[in-house]
């Protein structure tokens, strides 16, 4: 039986200091299967395409021309990978475990469109990559309790935060977005990532656009990846973005009522933690309680607006 074809796309913006480590580790990861590796680059001003030249010379370089974002960069990858059983979307600073790849493939089919592993960090610690669909009422337990402590309860958290939960396989309503194998039919059903998210919200809103066309997102706990995380917590425009995003998503999915909600929810949140002095939290109400802001397409010039 021949092996699967499987293209990583991998989405680079800047991540020079991240490629050697990343390709070091795609042999053993992709062990079974008929890789390849596709990067598309969001106009990086370091080293990054050097970096590849020198540590993965085989593989395909897609030069994106600018910032496209994250949606914007897998969806360049996956049209330069062509005809392919599955595609691997990644971030440059995942590392695949031994037979990660394989084993995510071997998830699909029987009504799985979409595979995710068990996420680790750079300590080896549990990542809470699973989620469950946006809604009222676990927007504002988030913003009342906070995440961590009502993801133990389907009804009320988003984040699912039950160790137990990460050791069974199961179906979840999306996962994050930093390691996802989509396949081919898929992306055939489903069409392109949404580019006008730019950033944050993309991944979740693909997985719950598969399970709209019948199509389950799939956790597997026996494909396992390291993710080193970026810095989306600790940078006001990064995080600013994130909010914006998760009512945008909410938005396109749910009427105006309780969209309302929802940035009445957000808008507790982040004001009440700006009170304690999070400067992520001051950037992001300023930008929810600005409709303009809120209005303007996303992209490097809406991350150039936020107010530090």
């Amino acid at each position: 039986m021949p092996e699967p074809r499987i293209a990583l796309c991998v989405v680079t913006y800047n991540s020079g200091p991240l490629i050697e480590e990343f390709v070091a580790a795609v042999p053993e990861g992709t062990a079974g299967t008929d890789s390849s590796l596709v990067f598309a680059d969001n106009g990086s001003q370091d080293d990054t395409l050097e970096q590849i030249a020198r540590w993965a010379p085989e593989a395909l370089v897609v030069r994106t021309g600018g910032n496209l974002g994250y949606a914007g960069g897998v969806n360049a990858a996956v049209r330069a990978a062509g005809d392919q059983d599955a595609y691997l979307i990644l971030n440059a600073d995942v590392r695949l475990g031994p037979g990660c790849v394989r084993t995510l493939f071997e998830g699909l089919g029987n009504g799985v469109g979409i595979v995710v592993p068990r996420l680790v960090d750079q300590h080896g610690e549990l990542i809470w990559s699973m989620r469950r669909e946006p809604s009222v009422l676990r927007t504002w337990a988030d913003a009342l309790v906070g995440a961590e402590h009502v993801g133990r309860i389907a009804s009320l958290g988003e984040v699912v935060t039950d160790p137990a939960a990460y050791t069974t396989a199961q179906a979840t309503d999306w996962a994050e977005g930093s390691t996802q194998l989509v396949g081919a039919e898929c992306w055939r059903v489903c069409g392109e990532w949404d580019e006008s998210l730019f950033l944050y919200s993309e991944e979740t809103e693909y997985d719950l656009r598969a399970r709209d066309n019948g199509l389950m997102t799939w956790y597997e706990p026996a494909a396992v990846a390291t993710h080193l995380e970026g810095g989306s917590a600790t940078s006001p425009r990064q995080w600013s973005l994130l909010v914006a995003n998760r009512l945008r998503l909410f938005r396109m999915r749910h009427g105006p009522a309780a969209t309302g909600l929802v940035w009445l929810a957000l808008v507790v949140r982040e004001g009440s933690r700006a009170l304690l002095g999070k400067p992520t939290s001051r950037a992001a109400i300023r930008d929810l309680v600005n409709p303009i802001r809120m209005r303007q397409a996303r992209g490097p010039e809406w991350l150039e607006g936020v107010r530090l």
